[in-house]
Parts: C-alpha cells; sequence; structure tokens
C-alpha cells in the first residue's frame, strides 16, 4: 500500500512508520522540519516536508495515496487550544476530500465523545465532529489513553517536592498507553480498508490507579512510598501559570485533570474496553527511571 503518515518522527509516527516499512508498504512522512528530511530517508520512507496549515500541501501529498493517518500535534504555542484543532482538521477535511484519499485514520482521544469540560480534549472532540462530515470515505478514529510520557511532567516535583500531584491523584482510575501499542494499533487501522464509514478504537496499556502508578514508578527510582496527591484545582492552576503556561491553557489541562478524577473522561471508554496492548506501567518504569536519572 501508498501510505501518508503525518507527525513527523514523533512518539507514535516514528515506530509506526518502522512497522509499515518493515511490511513493505511505500511510506511517506509529513514534517514541518526539513533537518527531519534524514532521518526519515535512513528509514526508507519519502520525507514530505511542509506545513499543516498550507491546505495546498497537504493536498498533493495525499493525491493517489492509499490511507492517511493524521495527527494534529501538540502546539502549547497556540492560546485557543479548541480552535487550533478546529483549524488543522479543517486542513485536513479539504484536503482529503480534494486529493481523493478514501481511507483515514486519525488520532482522537478517550473522552472525545464529551462535547464539554474536558479541556484540551474538547479539541479532539471537534476534530472528529469535522472529520466525520468528509463524504465517501471509511474513517477510523484511534482514541488513546493519557500517555505514559506525560510523567515524565512530574520529576521535577518528585525532586523536589517528594510526591506526585495533580487534580486527580490517589484512588483515581488512570488509563495509560504507550506510543508503540498505539503505533501497532494504527498500523492495523491502515491496512484494514474495510468498506464500513466510521470505526471507533480505544487503545490502552494498562490500568492503574494513581497511588499504584506512583508506586510502581517509585519502586524503579528508589522512592518506594512515592505517593500521587490529589490538589485542589486553584493550587495545580496556579502551578502551571507560575510556571509560564497561559492562564487559558492552564485552565484547559485542570479542566482534563479534574475529568479523570471524576470518571467523565472513561465513561465510553468502560463502554467499549479493548484488548490491553503489551506495555504496562511496571515495564514503563524502566523508562521513567532512565529519564528521571538524567535529569
Amino acid at each position: 500500500m501508498n501510505i501518508v503518515i503525518t507527525g513527523s518522527l514523533g512518539h507514535i509516527s516514528k515506530p509506526l512508520t518502522e512497522n509499515l516499512i518493515k511490511e513493505g508498504h511505500k511510506v511517506t512522512v509529513v514534517s514541518s522540519d526539513i533537518e527531519k528530511s534524514e532521518a526519515i530517508e535512513s528509514m526508507g520512507a519519502i520525507p514530505a516536508i511542509g506545513s499543516l496549515e498550507n491546505v495546498t500541501f497537504l493536498t498533493n501529498t495525499f493525491q493517489n495515496v492509499d490511507a492517511v493517518y493524521c495527527i494534529i500535534p501538540p502546539n502549547f504555542k497556540e492560546i485557543n487550544q479548541v480552535e487550533y484543532y478546529r483549524r488543522i482538521a479543517t486542513n485536513y477535511a479539504t484536503a482529503i476530500q480534494q486529493s481523493g484519499v478514501k481511507h483515514v485514520v486519525h488520532l482522537s482521544s478517550w473522552g472525545a465523545h464529551l462535547d464539554r469540560g474536558t479541556g484540551i480534549i474538547l479539541g479532539s472532540h471537534n476534530s472528529e465532529k469535522i472529520f466525520s462530515q468528509i463524504p465517501s470515505i471509511s474513517l477510523v478514529f484511534i482514541r488513546p489513553g493519557s500517555f505514559y510520557y506525560n510523567t515524565f511532567g512530574f520529576i521535577n516535583m518528585i525532586k523536589h517536592l517528594g510526591y506526585i500531584g495533580a487534580n486527580y491523584g490517589e484512588h483515581d482510575n488512570i488509563v495509560w498507553v504507550h506510543p508503540i501499542d498505539i503505533a501497532a494499533a494504527v498500523s492495523e487501522e491502515l491496512l484494514n480498508t474495510s468498506s464500513e464509514k466510521l470505526r471507533i478504537r480505544y487503545v490502552a496499556s494498562d490500568e492503574k490507579s494513581a497511588a499504584e502508578s506512583a508506586q510502581i514508578l517509585g519502586a524503579a527510582i528508589g522512592i518506594p512510598d512515592l505517593q500521587w496527591k490529589l490538589l485542589s484545582v486553584e493550587i495545580v492552576k496556579n502551578i502551571l501559570v507560575k510556571n509560564g503556561l497561559p492562564e487559558s491553557i492552564a485552565s484547559d489541562i485542570v479542566d482534563l485533570n479534574n475529568s479523570i478524577h471524576t470518571g467523565a473522561l472513561a465513561e465510553d471508554y468502560n463502554r467499549h474496553k479493548p484488548i490491553l496492548g503489551k506495555v504496562k506501567v511496571k515495564d514503563f518504569a524502566e523508562e521513567f527511571a532512565m529519564v528521571y536519572n538524567k535529569k
């Protein structure tokens, strides 16, 4: 198959590209960084250097291909995250229609079924609505849980305060996912060109409470009694703003965290639980320890 992968050589797109190349498919990787061209070519893929803001570039890149994987990469320089997601999703939708590609896999998120109260994830909800309006395509929404690597953001807190803290924690259940497991699922769905118009696939690697997660990560860094404390929304928002995030993005993050705390984010996931992937919290703990010890 002839497949286009967006997301450059990011956490998901790199192992995804490796999987597809290994299986003998022709892969074009979209990146905004011309310096990534050599690395993309060394993998056996074709670099397409340009911006997701450029509809003409996307349309030309999507011409005469069998399938496209569409990701909206995080961009915290954008003050209005929901508008950013809407804009990029609209660009994708226009390019898909103009190019005539018929099979699309879009990286969304757990909680995308909700139309309020999820902060940044509201962007995924809106992007799904935009993709859903594209006529005459087969479409798959990949809805992963919380990315393991987001815990790297707690490392400084652990080193300075001795605990993890957020406005979710303690006994709150977290659906964890590793990019390798997402890449495997996306690869399967790109190659599954059934005539079904729309499918939703949840992807998860493990499920643990925040307290259990903290103990496993703590054991890997020599703090077996590491706690994950439940902090107030006000405290967390103040910390985020103090660390340099715009107030609007800080509000989005605490809203997202709160939807994990209340369980709202997992409502639809719990009704459609997938078979869990390979990378468990205990496996990721080794990766966490390596990053922790380098800081």
